[in-house]
C-alpha cells in the first residue's frame, strides 16, 4: 500500500478513518486505514509496535483467530471514531491511520484475560490494567500522526472485546481449525521462515512450546574426577565419629570389642555356682539319712 501511494502519489489521507466515513459514504476507510501510512517511519514504527505489542496474542489465540480478531478491533475502532469526529468541530476533524490503534485493542484485550497482576517495562514494575496506557503516551509521543482520541478509543473497545460484548461475533476455535483447511491459510502455513501459529489447543502448545530432547550426557552438565586420581591410601580420617577414608568407607561396620567372652564367662561362673549348691544339698540330705 505504502509503495502505491508513492509511486502514484495518492492525496493525503486518502485510505484514513474520520468523519468521511458518514459524511462521504466512505466505508471502505474502514477496512484500509490500518494498513494505509502517511510517511516511512510511521510505516516502520507502526509495524514494530504491533509485532512487539500483539506477538503475545496471537500465540494465544492462533494465527486465523488473530487476524479475524484483528479484522474486527480496527473495524470497530474506527467506526466509532467516526461518529465522535463527525461531532466535533470541522477545525477540530482530523483523520488517522496506521496499525497503532489496533495494537493497543490488541493489548487491553490480552490484559483482560491473563492472570499476572504487574507487568514489567524497562524494569518499572505496573499494574496490568494499567499497561495500555502507559503504552498509549509511549505510541502517542513517538509515532507521527497518531491521534490520542482514536487510540483511547481503541484500548476502550479492547476492554468491551474482553468483557465478552462482543462474544455474537466471536470465532470459535472449531471454526478456526476449519478455516486453517482453506487454500490462503494453507498456503501461509506451508511458508518456512513465517510463524504459522495453529488454532487448536494442543498444535498451538506444541509450535509455542516446543519440546526440548536434549542429547544423553548434556543436561544436567556436571564434571567427574576420573577414578585414577583418587587416592587409594589406607589413611583412616575420622570426621564426627565416621570414618572418611575409602577404605573405611568399605567396611562401614566400625571395629568393636566383642561381648561374647564376657557372656560366656559369667554363663560358666553361673553353671560352677549351680553344681557347688546341688552338691551342698545332696549331702546335707545324705548327713540326715
Amino acid at each position: 500500500m505504502f509503495g502505491l501511494q508513492t509511486y502514484f502519489n495518492f492525496t493525503q489521507g486518502l485510505f484514513s478513518v474520520g468523519s468521511s466515513v458518514f459524511v462521504h459514504g466512505h466505508l471502505h476507510r474502514l477496512l484500509t486505514y490500518p494498513i494505509y501510512h502517511r510517511s516511512l517511519a510511521q510505516l516502520f514504527l507502526s509495524i514494530i509496535t504491533l509485532v512487539f505489542l500483539s506477538s503475545s496474542l496471537e500465540k494465544g489465540v492462533g494465527t486465523v483467530r488473530f487476524l479475524f480478531l484483528f479484522i474486527v478491533l480496527s473495524t470497530t475502532t474506527g467506526v466509532f471514531y467516526a461518529f465522535l469526529d463527525l461531532l466535533q468541530d470541522v477545525s477540530s476533524q482530523k483523520h488517522t491511520e496506521g496499525l497503532v490503534p489496533v495494537a493497543l485493542a490488541c493489548v487491553a484485550l490480552t490484559t483482560m484475560h491473563t492472570k499476572m497482576t504487574k507487568g514489567f517495562l524497562c524494569g518499572v514494575s505496573f499494574p496490568t490494567m494499567a499497561l495500555p496506557w502507559v503504552f498509549l503516551i509511549i505510541t502517542t509521543a513517538l509515532i507521527p500522526d497518531c491521534v490520542l482520541l482514536c487510540n483511547v478509543i481503541a484500548i476502550l473497545i479492547g476492554w468491551f472485546y474482553g468483557k465478552g460484548w462482543f462474544s455474537r461475533v466471536d470465532m470459535s476455535e472449531a471454526r478456526a481449525v476449519n478455516l486453517e483447511r482453506i487454500i490462503p491459510f494453507r498456503l501461509l502455513r506451508s511458508i518456512c521462515p513465517v510463524m504459522f501459529v495453529p488454532a487448536s489447543t494442543e498444535e498451538r502448545r506444541k509450535t509455542v512450546l516446543p519440546e526440548i530432547n536434549p542429547t544423553p550426557g548434556s543436561y544436567p552438565v556436571q564434571a567427574y574426577a576420573p577414578l585414577s586420581s583418587i587416592n587409594t591410601t589406607d589413611t583412616t580420617k575420622m570426621y564426627e565419629g565416621w570414618p572418611s577414608s575409602p577404605s573405611a568407607l568399605s567396611s562401614p561396620t566400625p571395629s568393636v570389642i566383642p561381648h561374647g567372652s564376657t557372656h560366656s564367662s559369667g554363663t560358666s561362673h553361673g553353671q560352677s555356682f549351680d553344681q557347688t549348691c546341688n552338691h551342698n544339698h545332696f549331702s546335707h540330705s545324705h548327713d540326715q539319712l
